[in-house]
């Protein structure tokens, strides 16, 4: 198995990216390249690097501003460039980026293309609740969609909450305002519509009850799951400051101690860095997007998780779902 990670992206690099790589080493059964500037990733490897851990240079980084696909056009020796022909020539298996999303997003696309039956792809991302993670796609990968490509969503998802998740005959639900029938936009309406008549469709939800209650896969648009995604997010980041804050100072600290260690399970269930990073789902290759500010423990569960997906050949049983003329939906 070969890993290959943008040691280039993110807003760490190369320092946490490397650092990862070292931290997951031991975990991982084959290589882990580290694509980017030798120069700059060496001194962060220590004296006596792993045997698995290798550089690939490349001379060119996009960075988290650029516009993506002129970025890809004229940069063709960028770190994300370079690490997705790796995959496309059959050098990795996976690539894991922390960088800018949009070109991790079309260097995979340009270089692996769709899945065959596949006409958008999708982020999905891992969203703690009550009873475990839920599986939400589309995060951002494809803002702007068909209703019917929800329904490619969710074979794809169900490929992955099966393979890496270990959930038996995963249902799907579709992010809506209500629970009930006839709920929602004319979008969300005619998307229920291509859903209605699967065995695995469970109907609607709403977004407080991915928090609350059991669920597998939720499919909603890319622009729709985004906002979801960065207002999860925001709302976590929001509470445990405002709870950090009304802890006073001096002595009456001490009478708080029980709260941290109440709270650190809560933290870990909610810390993005747990997870490590989302699958982009759809296409002929695997690539496990990492948030910009990744540090070393995120990018070392990224691999880790990155190993299992490839293990679970999670590109080969999408692939298959969408052979199998039931399971797929029409092209527009």
């Amino acid at each position: 198995m070969k890993l290959v990670l943008d040691a280039m992206g993110g807003d760490y690099a190369p320092e946490q990216i490397v650092k990862g790589a070292l931290e997951a080493a031991a975990d991982i059964k084959g290589t882990i390249i580290l694509v980017g500037d030798p120069d700059r990733i060496r001194p962060h490897l220590g004296a006596n690097p792993p045997a698995n851990v290798t550089i690939h240079p490349a001379s060119e980084v996009i960075e988290m501003d650029d516009k993506p696909t002129e970025a890809l056009r004229k940069k063709k020796d960028s770190s994300i460039a370079v690490a997705a022909r790796l995959v496309k020539d059959g050098e990795g298996d996976a690539l894991i980026a922390a960088g800018n999303t949009g070109a991790a997003t079309a260097a995979s696309l340009l270089s692996w293309r769709p899945v065959p039956g596949v006409y958008r792809p999708a982020i999905a991302t891992p969203m703690p609740g009550r009873h475990g993670n839920s599986l939400l796609l589309d995060a951002g990968a494809s803002p702007d969609v068909e209703p019917q490509h929800l329904a490619q969503f969710a074979v794809m998802g169900r490929a992955y909450a099966r393979e890496v998740m270990g959930r038996v005959n995963p249902t799907v639900h579709l992010l809506n305002i209500g629970e009930e029938e006839g709920k929602g936009n004319a979008f969300v309406k005619e998307a229920y519509e291509h859903l209605r008549n699967e065995p695995w469709f469970a109907g609607n939800i709403e977004p407080k009850d991915m928090f609350r209650n059991p669920v597998d896969v939720v499919v909603c648009d890319g622009f729709v799951g985004n906002l979801m995604l960065k207002c999860a997010e925001g709302v976590g980041e929001f509470l445990f400051d405002e709870i950090k804050a009304a802890i006073p100072s001096g002595p009456k600290k001490l009478l708080f101690a029980p709260l941290k260690g109440a709270m650190a399970p809560l933290r870990k269930k909610v810390d993005y860095a747990e997870y490590g990073g989302s699958p982009l789902l759809g296409l002929n290759g695997l690539c496990i997007i990492c948030h910009g500010r990744s540090n070393a423990r995120a990018i070392a569960n990224a691999l880790r998780n990155a190993q299992v997906a490839v293990r679970g050949q999670v590109v080969q049983r999408i692939r298959e779902s969408f052979q199998a003329p039931a399971e797929a939906s029409a092209p527009v």
